[in-house]
């Protein structure tokens, strides 16, 4: 017989019995060499990872399960504002989500693209070949609606919430398919919005049949890069006897590249090669990325983009080389035509960044009741509990400020958007976009501290969600690019989108006034509000360069405090639990109006702009 000794290890909350060698008789069914005649007598040193005994694996995966059951947010929300249909079909995507989206987002992300230059036989090609699993998502997509469920417009007002809180459950296991929808979505607004002559395009935008589905792609970022695009354009559009245009130029930047049609901007040129600069000589124009016959049209792929994160997703750059398009929007009118679809790509964005931010708390959760530490599970461990608690505060935050920014959305395509829902969607959209954006960056780096070095290892997948997240602080805007145009809005309106700020917030507050456990939140949010106000009111009187300095605080400030006044407002709901009032007030502990902290520091001096330039030149050899 075979004596051991059963030594009992806690891993992860269970019992691990790690059976550990003592000696060996004749009928064990381990092998184990008998004592040589020759040695001595006492008992062999246990060897208990040896190759013959190597242990019991002593780290659970956290699950996935339906994330939709998962998120008690997700579901008083739509209880509240939407029918129990709503419910029962996000039931079921989250089971899908499990059983096969989540599998097929993993293998985009294994199986990145690749160019194909040539065929056998040398014939140029520009192939760019994707896996079969980012094929099959977007069937998915169709199929579930992704796209199309906001042009339905099944439910009125509230039919972008639906659709986005579908896209806020695909984002984390799609394996970034979010990206092309992204721009179907904003594509299809903009042929909505112009009311051009493309119907056929946009039915195969919006449509359900997996068959005739497309996706669009969005062409604007060239050789000089970044957002200025009325002075980086330098593509240009001749015009055809047919009435069509032949586009020649250099995109640098161009993702989701193996999408069927584009949107991209070009300079239409006169007879004699001359276009007109900047802005007003931009235009709108639509075209296929592949011609009848499969080849590509007037297009050569240089190379794919070899990036931190989003590896699932073709980015290319590409040569024009007489692309055929139709003009979609008027002559000079591109900048202008595209507003739509930047409000559309930016709600995609901040509804991404939340899907991550909820992904990750919930992978961080189910991982604290398995895995144990110093004796007891993480989820006993009082100051773990308390950091995902922050993370969870963030998230709730978070979703809340990006279903707000969709329904505000619903009701302007609904036509049923009051003033100051028009302008609180201008204001609203980019704040949104950028705060989330860093929120999702700071959110996910946490979270996947909470896992130990198991963390930054590639096999688990985690890895892959900070570097995807990254990109989203730079797609659609850059912080501080956003940030000016967040001062942009307030200055063409004449300070109205500001007006519709505070008084929205302000009724909001008086609605939870009644409720004693939130005073403390709704005591915080008033102070911060009159303290904006008072510094919105000096603004006009301020150097252009102090309200430049100034502007990504003041973006930080609106988001805090929107987001503090949509916590307060869902807490005060008839149906709120303690949760809800305790998630408020923990967001209402920060310092909620940064622009004010700063401006009183100083921050916005001339002076500080000069020794600000100072410290970071120093050194610098001219």
């Amino acid at each position: 017989m075979l004596v051991v000794m059963a030594v009992q290890v806690c891993c992860r909350g269970q019992r691990l019995s790690l059976l550990m060698l003592s000696r060996s008789v004749s009928h064990s069914s381990v092998s184990v060499r008998e004592p040589d005649s020759h040695t001595h007598s006492h008992t062999h040193t246990p060897v208990p990872f040896s190759r013959s005994a190597i242990g019991t694996f002593f780290q659970e995966r956290p699950l996935l399960t339906n994330s939709f059951t998962q998120d008690a947010l997700l579901q008083a929300y739509l209880q509240r504002h939407l029918p129990e249909q709503v419910q029962q079909d996000l039931l079921l995507f989250g089971e899908r989500l499990v059983s096969e989206i989540e599998a097929l987002g993993r293998q985009c992300e294994l199986t990145p693209p690749v160019l194909q230059r040539y065929d056998a036989w040398g014939r140029r090609v520009d192939r760019i070949l994707t896996c079969d699993a980012w094929t099959r998502l977007k069937h998915i997509s169709a199929q579930e609606g992704l796209v199309a469920a906001g042009y339905e417009r099944t439910y009125g007002e509230w039919s972008r919430v639906y659709q986005m809180s579908k896209i806020y459950l695909f984002a984390p296991s799609a394996g970034l398919y979010t990206c092309p929808l992204a721009m179907t979505d904003g594509a299809a607004k903009v042929i909505e919005s112009l009311g051009v002559p493309v119907r056929e395009e946009f039915k195969r935008l919006t449509t359900r049949d997996e068959k005739r589905f497309w996706t669009s792609g969005q062409w604007m970022t060239e050789r000089r890069g970044g957002s200025d695009v009325s002075s980086g354009t330098e593509t240009v559009a001749r015009r055809q006897q047919d009435g069509w245009f032949k586009l020649y130029g250099f995109k640098w930047f161009t993702s989701a590249t193996d999408a069927d049609v584009t949107l991209t901007l070009a300079r239409i040129t006169d007879q004699h090669g001359r276009s007109t600069a900047g802005s007003s000589g931009l235009s709108l124009f639509l075209a296929k990325v592949w011609d009848s016959d499969g080849s590509c049209n007037g297009i050569e792929v240089q190379r794919l983009k070899d990036k931190l994160g989003t590896r699932q997703v073709p980015t290319a750059e590409l040569l024009l080389d007489g692309m055929s398009a139709q003009l979609l929007s008027e002559e000079g009118r591109g900048v202008a035509s595209i507003a739509n679809m930047l409000t559309i790509t930016r709600i995609h964005n901040t509804v991404c960044a939340v899907g991550t931010m909820r992904r990750i708390t919930h992978l961080c959760r189910e991982y604290a009741r398995k895995r144990a530490a110093f004796g007891k599970l993480l989820k006993d461990h009082a100051l773990h509990v308390q950091t995902l608690s922050r993370l969870e505060v963030e998230t709730r935050a978070a979703f809340l400020f990006a279903m707000e920014v969709c329904r505000l959305l619903g009701r302007e395509e609904n036509r049923s958007a009051s003033d100051r829902d028009t302008l609180l969607l201008r204001l609203l959209t980019p704040v949104a976009k950028l705060y989330t954006a860093k929120q999702a960056v700071s959110v996910v780096s946490e979270g996947l501290e909470s896992f130990g070095g198991q963390g930054y290892i590639e096999d688990t997948g985690l890895p892959s969600m900070l570097r995807d997240a990254q990109v989203l602080s730079i797609w659609e805007g850059t912080t501080n690019v956003l940030s000016l145009d967040v001062l942009r809005s307030i200055a063409k309106s004449s300070g109205s989108v500001l007006q519709a700020f505070f008084t929205d917030v302000t009724e909001r507050l008086q609605v939870a006034e009644a409720s004693a456990a939130l005073h403390p939140a709704v005591t915080s949010l008033h102070t911060s509000l009159s303290a904006l106000k008072r510094f919105a009111q000096t603004a006009a009187a301020r150097p252009t360069g102090a309200l430049e300095q100034s502007a990504r605080d003041l973006a930080y400030s609106l988001a805090r405090i929107y987001m503090g006044a949509l916590l307060v407002d869902h807490a005060a709901w008839e149906n709120a639990t303690h949760t809800d009032i305790y998630a408020a007030l923990r967001w209402c502990d920060q310092d909620l109006c940064p622009v004010v902290s700063r401006d009183g520091a100083g921050c916005y001096d001339p002076q500080t702009a000069v020794m600000d330039t100072a410290l970071v030149y120093d050194g610098l050899q001219p």
